[in-house]
């Protein structure tokens, strides 16, 4: 497994693992597929701040960071996600993903990284936990996803 900034050509993959965890589960209030142009674009528009965790041609993982807020005063905080395959789960590829992204956001002068996770994510929370990311605020009933609504973490890590 190789840590690496995604291209392109990882949209396909990236859709693969993450389309799945949108249909399926709730780690992610999002309840439309993403398609691969938007996967592109993304990856276009965050200028390096999208890394893959990949095995040969098959993607395993990806992180990825973006505006917390819109306005010059939040320029330097930013929110990010990370999804893995079920397979990469317990592998490292989460903490080389997030060690790659959090390298990367302090090149960039990245004050700190915000993690919004569901509630009904608790090994996201410990993941989270266990690479200094602290426990913020609790905001109930903000996803509405499966007919109910769900609770929302906040998590933060200051990275300088």
């Amino acid at each position: 497994m190789i840590i690496r900034a995604a291209c392109a050509g990882d949209a396909a993959g990236i859709c693969a693992l993450w389309n799945p965890l949108i249909k399926d589960t709730a780690t992610t209030f999002t309840t439309a597929p993403k398609t691969e142009a938007q996967i592109t674009a993304d990856i276009s528009a965050r200028e390096g701040a999208f890394f893959v965790a990949a095995q040969g041609d098959t993607v395993l993982g990806f992180a990825t960071y973006f505006a917390f807020r819109s306005g010059p005063g939040y320029a330097r905080t930013k929110e990010h996600s990370i999804n893995l395959a079920p397979q990469a789960r317990g592998s490292g590829a989460g903490r080389a993903l997030m060690s790659a992204l959090e390298l990367h956001a302090k090149c960039e002068n990245i004050h700190s990284l915000w993690a919004g996770i569901s509630s009904e994510n608790p090994a996201g929370v410990i993941f989270h936990e266990r690479i200094g990311f602290k426990h913020i605020a609790r905001l109930p009933e903000v996803g509405f996803k499966f007919d109910r609504w769900m609770n929302l973490i906040l998590m933060q890590k200051i990275l300088r």
